[in-house]
């Protein structure tokens, strides 16, 4: 991928979410943006909503949903707002959002997470950050494919994020069995799932009209790092942390923006695609390891084979 002619935009690091929609027209797409309801989630669902869109607001806690809903709703002049409950560590509940859903999906945006949590599983025992930022995904978007193979030239967004750097899959142990639980390495991987699956997902799916992209937003101060300890922060670059609208910016320009009609399979930060990632400047770029489209076709694989063993156990 790093071989294409790599995609500027007349954005930045500093460009809002708003600014990404400024003149842009959503009317009659139909978009899910799943943890909705904190953080740059409620502004990516207030960017589309500003342009035109019907946005679900896909969250935990629909109290919350239902709250932000009322309160984009108002500022954007859109009554085509819904909240719909996901727990996307929860099957049960993926499932459920899947078999509701009617109608063709336009716009995706693969945004809910967690970070640093304590060690965690699931009820299939798969740890719980990657249980979460990735397989949770992974199951939605494929339970969506065909909403998405309706629409007319519908994207999906996946968030990844500068931890990847560090983090190739252990593919021999992705949900930390055998390895001694690492809370930052298993965030970190989680990410590089996140990206390899726009890879393969955009691979398999460009035939029916479905672009599928990875954005990195950035830091940005949001609940999301609630986990992280003052010992972790150490550990970590000095980050130029953005706001929530400055965030959310470059998950609103793949799901939207007008430059990206007919991209997919790459990765993007600060509302363009990325370089390689070069250890000098620890805090830009993708790794090699995170848009290798062998390794994106192994995890695509071992993904599948995570939920035929859970359903025969």
């Amino acid at each position: 991928m790093m071989s294409e002619s790599r995609i500027s935009t007349p954005f930045d690091a500093r460009s809002t979410a708003a600014d990404v929609v400024a003149g842009v027209d959503l009317t009659g797409r139909r978009a899910v943006v799943t943890g909705a309801s904190s953080g740059i989630g409620v502004e990516t669902a207030r960017a589309l909503a500003m342009a035109g869109a019907e946005v679900t607001l896909a969250v935990r806690d629909t109290r919350a949903g239902e709250r932000t809903a009322r309160e984009i709703g108002a500022g954007a002049g859109n009554g085509l707002l819904r909240v719909m409950p996901l727990d996307l560590s929860d099957q049960l509940s993926v499932a459920a959002f899947v078999a509701a859903w009617d109608g063709p999906l336009h716009i995706l945006v693969n945004n809910a997470g967690v970070s640093a949590t304590p060690e965690m599983r699931t009820a299939e025992g798969w740890e719980l950050q990657l249980a979460t930022n990735h397989l949770g995904h992974f199951a939605l978007a494929n339970g969506l494919h065909r909403a998405l193979a309706e629409a007319d030239r519908a994207r999906v967004v996946s968030l990844s994020s500068i931890a990847h750097v560090s983090a190739p899959m252990v593919f021999e142990d992705v949900n930390f069995r055998e390895r001694q639980y690492d809370r930052l390495l298993a965030y970190g991987e989680s990410k590089t799932a996140t990206a390899l699956f726009a890879v393969e997902a955009n691979r398999r799916w460009a035939g029916d009209g479905i672009t599928v992209n990875v954005a990195n937003p950035g830091a940005v101060a949001t609940n999301l790092g609630r986990h992280l300890t003052e010992e972790d922060y150490a550990q970590l670059p000095a980050f130029d942390f953005k706001t929530p609208q400055q965030g959310a910016a470059t998950s609103v320009l793949l799901a939207a923006g007008p430059q990206l009609e007919g991209i997919g399979g790459r990765y993007f930060e600060d509302c363009e695609q990325a370089v390689r990632h070069d250890p000098a400047d620890p805090l830009r770029g993708v790794a090699d390891h995170a848009i290798d489209p062998t390794a994106a076709a192994r995890l695509w694989q071992l993904s599948l084979d995570l939920f035929a063993d859970a359903e025969r156990a």
